[in-house]
């Protein structure tokens, strides 16, 4: 072999079997267990679950949008009946705030346990989370109920149909997760801290979290605007 054929022999060998060949960038850094030709290879499940994640609860918030923005047009359409003026308790409606906002903390603790895998913990928080947001229905439920028997059901006015919908559709979403959170504190128990079971409890997360910031919006527009109006 000549001299000017050695290196390129040894510089093609190189690209064939060195870090290039395992999906390392030009200067050797990277992933050596990537696949394909980029420089990182495929991201993570976790990144994956969340970044999906992320996507259906978009799809969620602009269904709540479509709700506030029905609730918006028909707010005055009263017909003759009840405004929120006459039918809201913001008392009611302040300890049901106060414990869902509280059930978000209670809910970021348990996940931080969750990381440092201590179980115990991990189940006490996710308890209190499930509690808080048990309460938060059943106050909501009292609420629709009373209002039912004062003859201000969904049917009076589109008024009453908007707030029943928006409120409700809400409250739906508080009871699966409810459900959802009983069925992790069962994974985690039975189980323990699965790479599956964590995505799920992210993702869980997100959902709860979600659902404060939809309240925190629902919570102003419909009953402070509501009860001033």
């Amino acid at each position: 072999m000549s001299e000017t054929s050695a290196p390129a022999s040894v510089a093609a060998a190189y690209l064939e079997h060195g870090p290039y060949a395992r999906g390392h960038d030009m200067h050797g850094r990277g992933d050596p267990d990537a696949r394909g030709h980029g420089a990182g290879g495929p991201a993570p499940k976790r990144v994956i679950v969340g970044y999906g994640f992320w996507i259906f609860l978009l799809s969620d918030i602009v269904m709540f949008s479509a709700f506030f923005a029905a609730y918006a047009v028909l707010v005055g359409e009263t017909a003759g009946g009840p405004s929120g003026r006459d039918l809201f308790d913001l008392k009611r409606v302040g300890i049901e705030t106060a414990c869902l906002l509280a059930s978000s903390f209670t809910c970021g603790l348990g996940y931080v346990a969750a990381m440092q895998r201590k179980q115990l913990q991990t189940q006490f928080w996710m308890l209190v989370t499930g509690l808080l947001g048990l309460i938060f229905v059943v106050l909501e439920v009292a609420e629709f109920y009373e209002m039912i028997v004062k003859g201000a059901g969904p049917g009076r006015s589109a008024f009453l149909s908007a707030f029943f919908a928006l409120v409700g559709c809400h409250g739906l979403h508080v009871s699966v997760g409810g459900l959802w959170l009983g069925t992790m504190m069962a994974q985690i128990w039975f189980k323990g801290f699965r790479p599956e079971i964590m995505r799920r409890l992210l993702c869980f997360n997100l959902f709860w979290h979600a659902l404060d910031i939809v309240w925190v919006a629902l919570f102003t527009i419909v009953y402070l605007f509501g009860a001033g109006s």
